[in-house]
């Protein structure tokens, strides 16, 4: 028996030789082959991908595939890899705003630019305002009921609550040093222009003013408020310059200029949920 040392074919090699010898076959040389398969990911089919998705951007991996013929694994990797493109989900904001409501915001912003010259007197005037519901009864999330407990302890249980129905609107007018003045509104009232200039807001601050920050009047008030149709009504403006207020612009749909919203009311709610106010 010959031995190749470590070139002796494996036996299951020599028995397919013999099979193809027995079927007739005399020639030892390889037969030629057609070589590597085509790769799918030619530029012709990664252009082809590409003006799919430039027509479609929500065409998913599965339809491009079907289309085209090239399975999903390779489909994947031009998107991902060739074309360098990820699928996300759209941003949510809070308003779809027009040509001309972009060109407010900016001309605004731009004015305001001009009063922030030097911070500490622009936050020296400033004054601003809003309103938000209060419930009765708001209960605690779940996060601020959480505890510290042992292992062996029983896992503390809370009853799941809603907000109560009865609710009050309070108005709050404050600036960077705390808040000014506080009211609220009357069972059965709503916030018209008239209610807001002269029985709920303006004169009355004023007058809060007088006795917490006479410096700021004499420096002169920029009050801050959004364009809800009682704050923009024609009586508001008029009592506002004729208590030497400065109203500042505020565009439609802009929550940067809401620092209540962001500042002052979430933090109000988190410190009263879980108390129980008597209606």
């Amino acid at each position: 028996m010959l031995h190749w040392g470590d070139d002796d074919p494996s036996y299951s090699a020599v028995k397919n030789w013999v099979a193809e010898f027995k079927c007739g076959r005399s020639s030892i040389v390889d037969e030629h082959r057609s070589g590597r398969p085509k790769d799918a990911a030619s530029a012709e089919n990664i252009q082809i991908i590409n003006d799919m998705l430039n027509k479609d951007r929500r065409l998913t991996i599965r339809h491009i595939a079907e289309t085209t013929g090239i399975n999903c694994s390779t489909v994947h990797r031009i998107v991902s890899e060739d074309l360098g493109m990820r699928k996300v989900s759209a941003c949510w904001v809070p308003r779809m705003l027009t040509e001309e409501q972009k060109k407010v915001r900016v001309d605004v912003c731009t004015d305001l630019s001009h009063l922030q010259a030097e911070p500490q007197t622009f936050l020296d005037r400033l004054v601003t305002q809003n309103e938000t519901w209060v419930h009765h009864f708001d209960p605690e999330t779940k996060r601020q009921s959480m505890m510290w407990k042992h292992v062996t302890s029983p896992t503390p249980q809370k009853f799941k609550v809603t907000a109560s129905a009865g609710n009050v609107m309070v108005m709050l007018f404050w600036d960077s040093q705390g808040v000014i003045m506080t009211n609220y509104l009357s069972k059965g009232s709503t916030i018209t222009g008239v209610y807001y200039a002269n029985e709920l807001g303006l004169r009355e601050l004023r007058e809060a003013l007088k006795s917490k920050r006479r410096r700021k009047l004499r420096c002169g008030v920029l009050l801050l408020h959004d364009n809800a149709p009682a704050h923009t009504a024609g009586i508001a403006t008029s009592v506002a310059a004729e208590c030497g207020y400065e109203l500042l612009p505020h565009p439609p749909y802009l929550p940067d200029l809401a620092p209540s919203d962001f500042c002052l009311f979430p933090l109000l709610k988190k410190h009263l949920r879980g108390r129980q106010y008597a209606q």
